[in-house]
């Protein structure tokens, strides 16, 4: 499948910025399984770019002028040549490093119940799918319903969320009961007019008898498979946010964020 993606970042402010800098993980992965085509990425200032330690292509974005706006555009096509949801592992960290909790997927009583609950099936991926459907369950999406600040903690709580949420939940629980999980930002191509096509969040949880990641989309209980273009990978939002910086002043901050996926193989 060949998706042609464009994806556009404003920022704008009610103050001038003296000084931004700007981590944008907006580059698709270098993996087997997809290839970008002619991806090219607009946007004021400096950009370096490297490897980070999960294996993503990350750019650092600084501008050092006065400045009331920033807007970045990422475009280009990118081909998925596979639609399996086994994922090879890649970059330099052991899947072990995806044990460890973080602020946003600390685990706590109400985490370690749930997945003591769903984690049960003849196989690792029957256990894997039955936490799926139990977050999905659990926690229901509703977009809107929370800010990227929130913890797999708060969203269990509230009940409703949005795919970073029920990501989140899910890699609490898998990390509560000794599995692997990291968290996945991409975009998502839906083929019809009910499904989204916008920039999505879902999990890879290990598979030790494999040696290999399993791709599932929580939000909509399936595999993460050719309509799924993988940006970055990290222990949780954090790690792989497609934008995320610093500033000095601007005052208020106004974010739009347009973002279009299709079919580029489809006439």
């Amino acid at each position: 499948m060949l998706l042609r993606i464009r994806h556009r970042t404003t920022y704008r402010y009610d103050a001038p910025v003296q000084y931004s800098v700007q981590a944008l993980r907006l580059t698709p992965r270098l993996e087997p399984r997809q290839r970008s085509l002619g991806w090219r990425i607009d946007a004021p200032g400096r950009r370096n770019e490297r490897l980070d330690a999960h294996g993503n292509i990350a750019n650092l974005l600084t501008l050092e002028r006065l400045h009331r706006e920033i807007e970045i555009v990422v475009s280009g096509e990118v081909e998925i040549v596979s639609d399996n949801e086994l994922v090879a592992h890649d970059g330099i960290l052991s899947p072990l490093a995806y044990l460890a909790s973080t602020r946003l997927t600390a685990p706590d009583p109400a985490l370690h119940a749930l997945a003591h609950e769903h984690l049960r099936g003849t196989s690792e991926r029957d256990r894997l799918y039955a936490l799926a459907a139990g977050v999905a369950g659990r926690v229901r999406y509703r977009a809107g319903a929370t800010s990227v600040e929130d913890s797999a903690v708060a969203a269990l709580e509230r009940g409703e969320g949005v795919c970073q949420d029920q990501a989140h939940v899910f890699i609490a629980c898998c990390r509560s009961a000794g599995i692997p999980a990291r968290y996945v930002s991409g975009y998502l191509y839906g083929p019809d007019e009910s499904a989204a096509a916008a920039s999505h969040a879902w999990v890879d949880a290990w598979l030790p008898e494999r040696q290999c990641w399993l791709g599932i989309d929580v939000t909509h209980l399936a595999p993460a498979s050719a309509h799924h273009c993988r940006l970055a990978v990290g222990r949780d939002y954090l790690d792989a946010a497609p934008v995320r910086g610093v500033r000095h002043g601007g005052g208020h901050e106004l974010l739009e964020v347009d973002v279009t996926v299709s079919r580029a193989d489809v006439q």
